[in-house]
């Protein structure tokens, strides 16, 4: 059995846990632990790698994460190849690609209770270093203790899920249409962060139609999206958006939704560039450019260097122009009303003000089935 197996054999049982007993001390921990599910994914993430190896290998000393350490094993390997994927697809709360791209948590020192590591949140280094505790000691506690938090990040998910209906396939909606909604919802002030994300799952959405329809992608792939909060330092990828062609990255796209592309942000692309060797890019921003000249100058040396095609343009702009390429855009907005809806890194403020947008417009719309 798999890593990811026995996480959704774990999940299928942890609708209800009321028939779960554990020591008041531990139950105080991960109750916690599970009120923070989202603030701190990477201390939920980490834990439900560390049980599920657990169940799997109950010898294993888990607090030993890393290869290096004697009788030690990669945990960050299982979590990138199994867990991770398997929450997303669960639409619980997780990190970009492992838990550990949290740096407190991947400092390389045992989980014992002097660990060196600074992990964020009133009382959570104790609640995450004593519930390890609790299970290396007794291997019998590590499902009861996975089924709770799973429970918790449900609980989570359901509490945050917002209902967003299609628009319905006989609606003559209007690519001029389409750009205003996205505006609106682009640009509306949020009390929350993840604003910035919009554009890129608008962009996401209009590739998923370009990599099909246009002979530029022919036996072309669309990567999956990766966490929008993850750095550039642990992120490891060349844009928000990616475009994979024989084994290799054929174009990216970096999208700035309220900063203004200069001559730095086109520096950094480079680097980029030169790593993953693509064969265009696109800054594409919802603010005019600071130090156009400098820009030209710069992306025409990197042709010339180089051979890639550097494009910064006009989010708007763009969106406008491959809206038209595809051949329907009511499916794209459909798309786009999908991706918010189910993403675990918006707020239900975004997807809320998406839905008020799209009601307040009157759409005829879809039934569900």
């Amino acid at each position: 059995m798999t890593h990811r197996e026995k996480l959704l054999e774990v999940y299928d049982n942890s609708s209800d846990v009321a028939d779960i007993e554990i020591p008041q001390e531990l139950k105080e921990y991960l109750s916690l632990i599970v009120d923070n599910v989202n603030k701190n994914k990477g201390v939920f993430t980490v834990l439900t790698t560390l049980l599920t190896h657990k169940l799997l290998y109950p010898e294993q000393d888990i607090r030993y994460f890393q290869a290096k350490m004697d009788n030690g094993f990669s945990a960050r390997s299982i979590d990138t190849k199994y867990i991770t994927p398997t929450l997303n697809e669960l639409g619980l709360p997780a990190m970009a690609e492992s838990g550990w791209l949290t740096r407190s948590l991947e400092q390389p020192y045992p989980y014992t209770l002097n660990y060196q590591g600074e992990i964020s949140g009133v009382g959570m280094k104790q609640a995450f270093l004593k519930t390890i505790k609790y299970f290396q000691d007794d291997a019998r506690l590590a499902e009861p203790i996975l089924r709770i938090l799973l429970n918790g990040a449900i609980s989570y998910r359901e509490a945050n899920k917002v209902v967003i209906k299609k628009i319905a396939t006989d609606d003559d909606i209007q690519i001029s249409e389409i750009l205003h909604i996205l505006r609106e919802h682009f640009s509306a002030v949020y009390g929350t962060h993840g604003g910035s994300k919009l554009p890129v799952l608008a962009f996401y959405a209009v590739y998923t139609f370009l990599v099909k329809e246009m002979n530029r992608y022919s036996n072309a792939e669309l990567l999956p999206l990766g966490s929008h909060t993850a750095s550039d330092r642990t992120s490891n990828s060349s844009g928000d958006i990616e475009i994979l062609k024989n084994n290799k990255i054929f174009e990216a796209v970096e999208i700035k939704l309220d900063k203004a592309p200069n001559l730095q942000m086109v520096r950094v692309a480079y680097g980029k560039i030169i790593k993953f060797n693509p064969e265009r890019y696109y800054i594409l921003s919802g603010l005019a450019p600071i130090e156009q000249d400098k820009i030209n100058e710069a992306i025409f040396n990197i042709q010339i260097e180089h051979g890639c095609q550097l494009i910064v343009n006009g989010l708007y702009k763009t969106l406008n122009y491959y809206l038209r390429l595809i051949e329907n855009p009511k499916q794209f907005l459909n798309k786009y009303i999908k991706l918010v809806e189910i993403d675990n890194e918006l707020s239900v403020e975004h997807k809320e003000k998406l839905r008020s947008i799209l009601d307040n417009r009157r759409f005829p719309y879809e039934q569900r089935r």
